[in-house]
This record gives structure tokens, sequence and C-alpha cells, in this order.
């Protein structure tokens, strides 16, 4: 049999940052808050959390005062920096330099008209309530329009100036219908401007693990169920390949999927560690046996 973990499966550039900063952290003092899950896949924010890292809520972040706190690669809005200087709260910065660079393009455009009257319309394609589109909502004071599919459009004012950006781990396909739709619907004085601010280190993702899927009987998709990341790479994957599951670790495998399969592909989000891909990976070599 053969078993394959995807080479480009597991944490990107971001995600990585972050937990080395925990880490180097954790390794000095024994103790860091972090104000939101670190990385949406609870078996590795398990595995920081008897180390020390202590997972907090915008609430709780409120009532701390002199301690060090992790704001993960996600980002934050203005506010949350402002209760940190407020409660003399001292800021590990981990945010993706991808998501910091969105955030300054956003406040950039909401701030350009001179008369406030007469900003553009921001528009954020993306998932409402996720923790990267709060923050880039955050840089509008609030007024930014989020859509999470094509059919939520009819929101914009197609008689306004409207800017359109993308959280950036969303679908680029979908992204691209997005900006043909509202071309057909805008008013003719009307501006508008799009931005694709989808990280490549995502949309790459799918062609290479749509071909991957492709090479193997069956495919194991190892992912937390919180990550907007995994669901789209998932997606992609069992579109290529409908014998592939999605499983969070190796407990949720049934054996009756590696009955008579010659070849294993293992894969997972840019939000899953390596480590609990290869625990999978040594799950299967224990259990083909007597399979």
């Amino acid at each position: 049999m053969v078993i394959e973990i995807e080479n480009g499966s597991g944490f990107c550039f971001g995600v990585t940052t972050a937990i080395r900063k925990a880490e180097e952290e954790l390794n000095k003092s024994g103790q860091l808050y972090c104000l939101g899950d670190i990385v949406h896949n609870s078996n590795e924010v398990e595995r920081l959390q008897h180390k020390g890292l202590v997972t907090i809520t915008h609430e709780q972040l409120r009532h701390l005062h002199d301690v060090k706190v992790l704001l993960r690669a996600h980002g934050e809005p203005p506010e949350t920096y402002d209760t940190a200087r407020k409660n003399n709260i001292d800021i590990i910065d981990a945010t993706c330099p991808v998501v910091l660079q969105l955030q300054r393009r956003i406040n950039k455009s909401y701030n350009s008209a001179k008369d406030s009257s007469h900003r553009p319309q921001i528009v954020i394609y993306g998932k409402r309530g996720h923790a990267e589109v709060n923050g880039l909502v955050g840089q509008t004071q609030g007024s930014a329009l989020v859509i999470e599919n094509i059919a939520e459009i009819e929101k914009i004012d197609f008689n306004r100036d409207i800017y359109l950006y993308s959280q950036t781990t969303k679908s680029l396909h979908g992204f691209k219908m997005i900006v043909e739709e509202i071309k057909k619907r805008i008013g003719t004085d009307v501006e508008f401007n799009s931005y694709d601010t989808i990280c490549r280190s995502v949309a790459n993702r799918i062609p290479q693990i749509r071909d991957f899927a492709q090479r193997h009987e069956l495919v194991l998709f190892v992912c937390g169920s919180k990550s907007s990341n995994g669901k789209i790479l998932f997606g992609e994957c069992h579109d290529a390949n409908p014998v592939s599951y999605m499983i969070s670790n190796e407990s949720e495998i049934d054996d009756s999927w590696l009955k008579g399969k010659n070849s294993i592909g293992i894969c997972g989000a840019t939000s899953t560690p390596r480590w609990l891909m290869n625990q999978v990976k040594n799950y299967i070599e224990t259990r083909t046996p007597a399979l």
C-alpha cells in the first residue's frame, strides 16, 4: 500500500509565524494569552494549551491588565489595539503580512474621499463574523458591506462607487464571478474598483490538491471544523475524487474506508499541523495488516 502525505499541505507562512512567536514566549515565561484560537485546529490549540497558552475572548481582553497577549494571523480591528493601550497590555502581533497589507489598503480606500459624505462603498467578499473579516470591517469604522456569495450582491447599492476586496482565504473563482456580476449591474457614472486580495498560498493550493486527490484511490483530508480555508480545499478535493473524507484526527477514520485500497493520500488545510497528518499516516500503517 502507498500512503502519501501531500507536500503542499500544512501551515501557511502566517500560521507558522504565529505559532513560532507563541512558542518563543511560552518557552521564556510559561504563559501567554491569545485572542481567539491561534489556529482553526483544535488539536494544535490543545497542544499549545499544555505549554501554557490561554485562549481568551474580546470580552475577557477588556478585563485584563499588564499582561502579554498574542494577536493571531487573522488580524484585529483598531479597537483591539486601543483596548491594549488603555490596559497596558503588551501585544505580540502575529498578524499575517498579507492580511496586514489588506487592512491598510481598505483603510486607505475608506479614507480616500476628502468629504466623508462621499466615501466609496467598501464591499468585502468574505465570511460574516470571521476573525479576519472583523478586522477588515474595523478599518472602515464598521461601515463595510460583507457579502458571502453571489446571491448577496443584491445588498450592494449599484448607484454608488464600489471598492470590492476579498477575505484572503476565499475562492478565487467565487471572487471573479462576483466581479463579473457587479460589472453587469453598475450605473453608467459609477466607479467600480475590484482588488484580488486572495492569498496565493491558498489559491495556488487548489490545482495542487485536485491533482493530488486524483492520484489516489482514497483521500483523507485532515482539517479543523472551524477552518474556512479547509472547507474550500476539501470541496475541491472531493470534487476531484469523490472517495474523499474530512477528518479532524485519526480517531475519525472508519476502517472500512481502507479495505482494498492500494493508494491512500493524506492532505490538509493551511491550518493543519504536519504532525497531525503524520499521526493519521501512522494509524493507517498500524491498521492495514489487520484489514
